[in-house]
């Protein structure tokens, strides 16, 4: 149960406790602190079938890591939408509301230090269906899988993985 000390929900700026674990701030202050490192990344992009490789220094990690930070779930209309699960240095948040975007978000932390976080977005209505999968691993990697079906339009997929050079 050490692991959990680290899972404690963190206090935005206006003083308001949050109840899950704080996405959006943390992929800030990462972007932030990438923008300084200014790392170079072998990322590879897979568009329907067409794949590119090649090494790159991202620009603004900000937009980069866009899908991460749209995928926070510290909104106050969210804080009964969401089971948490505790374990020893895991955290895994599961949609209860069958309205929210992000379904499952699981986080691994060992000694207050996040290791991985794991997203899974999902929506679906009349005009379209939209399946994300967002996985980081600091300084490591990351992966973006992202496929929609459009009505009357068909399929769209894409593929991101940026690996730390």
């Amino acid at each position: 149960m050490a692991g959990l000390a680290a899972c404690k929900p963190e206090i935005k700026e206006t003083g308001a406790e949050l109840k899950f674990f704080d996405i959006k701030g943390y992929f800030k202050a990462d972007s932030t602190r990438l923008r300084i490192k200014a790392p170079m990344v072998t990322k590879t992009v897979n568009h329907n079938g067409k794949i590119e490789t090649e090494q790159v220094k991202i620009q603004n990690w900000g937009t980069e890591l866009e899908p991460f930070i749209a995928s926070d779930i510290n909104k106050p209309s969210w804080r009964d939408s969401y089971k948490i699960q505790t374990g020893i240095n895991l955290l895994v948040y599961t949609a209860i509301d069958p309205d929210v975007k992000t379904r499952n978000i699981m986080i691994k932390k060992v000694g207050g230090k996040l290791i991985w976080i794991t997203i899974y977005n999902h929506t679906k209505n009349l005009l379209y269906e939209d399946k994300e999968t967002l996985t980081y691993f600091p300084d490591s990697l990351y992966t973006i899988k992202k496929w929609q079906h459009v009505r009357l339009m068909g399929n769209d997929s894409y593929d991101i993985k940026a690996v730390f050079n």
